[in-house]
């Protein structure tokens, strides 16, 4: 397994992240197995950063949902067994009824990444039902704020009202009064996608289905009504959408690429879309020289939908964006510390130095990890941070992990500082190997050449 390679942060004018987008209604299909193209695994020289993964109608019946909470959902499981030896971590997850959104990382990123916020906000049958609705995490990165919606909006031709209320409905019940977060609307960044159901009017099903096989797609978009509604809607307008290269995405016939063959013969439409919304910049404003200058930008690399994939009447969509950012947080509020491990018995000595305005928490607490862990609840040892202190000054703090119970590997290691005010990683280590003699227990008998070894002080 590749190392982690932890990219010093500070002193760095900007830096590019590169993220993938995955909006996907599965039709409460299982995974299918191999995902690689819908991840973009198969392009070697992506290199991509985070993970953004929205799925709609998943299996939400009563038993599989009593399954998903005592384990994790087999979509979930499938994304982390994928991505997780690529050394990426699910940072986050949320999920209502039949929604679901998750966030992929690489360690690197964990200690400037606070997870905000979760929240469901359900639209079905006036607004007490989650079949429809949004499904948001709001957090911060690198300094900014970012909120990320996975949405399933009403269908039907005739619903392009409801549909436009629901969507108006979900951007305002986002006010974060109870965390002192700004008003969604003035978050650097909204990455809003998922099933919007949006239809084409007018053109008869003949017309639509001639202009798909013919590649015509631009005869089509005048008649496409989230298009129409951005023409009318101001606040809308302020979404950007890349062009639609791509065929309409819904309805297919399961287990083929062929469109609706029902008696019903849904019109094809793009209803599987990816949108965002960049914070208004304002167009002068004095100079402050002590204050960091902003930089933020998002720029579009791809958006394609994934027409290899049947088992569902919908086609996945993805869209691959690189952010231009200039890192308001630099330094970690937590630095790690394994150099010059040493050990008492069966215990590691952890040594870690915080920054002046971090507030700890007595429920904080140090994560050792091996690399290729899932989430941040994967740990194989762990330590409360602020009960188990042997030796703290002003600025370096020293606890002992337990290791004990460790089977004796060659594989690396990583630790992680977890802040429980902030919800998040706050500081994480490089990685490193537990040298083979620390895993040697008191009773196991040393045989005659390691006990010479071991009085000399030699390794």
């Amino acid at each position: 397994m590749a190392a982690v390679n932890l990219r010093k942060i500070s002193g760095l004018k900007g830096r590019k992240l590169s993220l993938h987008v995955v909006t996907w209604n599965v039709a409460s299909a299982a995974p299918p197995l191999d995902l690689s193209d819908l991840l973009q695994l198969n392009k070697q020289d992506l290199n991509l950063d985070i993970y953004v993964i929205g799925l709609q109608e998943m299996n939400s019946g009563i038993i599989s949902r009593l399954s998903d909470t005592a384990f994790e959902d087999p979509w979930s499981s499938f994304f982390m067994d994928v991505l997780s030896p690529l050394n990426f971590i699910k940072i986050s997850y949320v999920r209502m009824q039949g929604l679901l959104l998750l966030v992929f990382a690489k360690y690197q990123h964990l200690p400037y990444i606070q997870i905000l916020s979760t929240k469901t906000t359900p639209t079905g049958f006036y607004g007490y039902w989650g079949n429809k609705g949004g499904v948001i995490i709001c957090l911060k990165l690198y300094g900014y704020y970012v909120s990320i919606i996975n949405c399933h909006l009403p269908p039907h031709v005739a619903n392009n009202d409801q549909r436009l209320e629901h969507f108006d409905r979900i951007l305002e019940m986002q006010n974060f009064e109870e965390h002192k977060l700004p008003n969604i609307l003035d978050h650097d960044l909204i990455l809003w996608f998922g099933d919007m159901n949006f239809r084409i009017e007018d053109f008869g099903l003949h017309f639509v289905r001639r202009s798909i096989k013919n590649q015509c797609y631009s005869d089509l978009w005048e008649k496409e009504q989230l298009t129409i509604a951005k023409k009318h809607d101001p606040l809308l307008r302020e979404f950007q959408e890349g062009p639609l290269l791509f065929p309409p995405t819904y309805k297919f016939d399961r287990n083929s690429n062929n469109y609706d063959t029902s008696e019903k013969k849904r019109k094809p439409a793009w209803t599987d879309r990816i949108l965002w919304r960049l914070k208004r910049q304002p167009q002068t404003r004095p100079f402050t020289p002590n204050l960091p200058v902003s930089h933020f930008s998002l720029s579009l690399k791809s958006y394609v939908s994934h027409m290899m994939y049947s088992i569902s009447d919908h086609k996945p969509v993805t869209g691959t964006f690189d952010l231009e950012l200039k890192p308001l947080m630099s330094v970690p509020l937590i630095t790690m510390m394994p150099d010059g491990l040493c050990t008492m018995e069966n215990d590691m000595l952890v040594s870690y130095s915080s920054t002046p305005n971090f507030l700890s928490s007595s429920w904080d607490w140090i994560g050792l990890y091996k690399v290729g862990m899932r989430h941040i609840n994967d740990y194989v040892s762990y330590v409360w941070a602020r009960d188990n202190q042997v030796s703290f000054s002003d600025n370096l703090n020293q606890v002992y992990i337990n290791i004990s119970n460790i089977p004796e590997t060659e594989d690396q290691f990583l630790l992680c500082y977890y802040s429980n005010n902030l919800h998040s990683v706050v500081g994480i280590s490089k990685p490193f190997k537990i040298p083979l003699r620390f895993f040697l227990k008191e009773e196991e008998p040393l045989g005659e050449a390691q006990q010479v070894l071991s009085q000399d002080g030699s390794e």
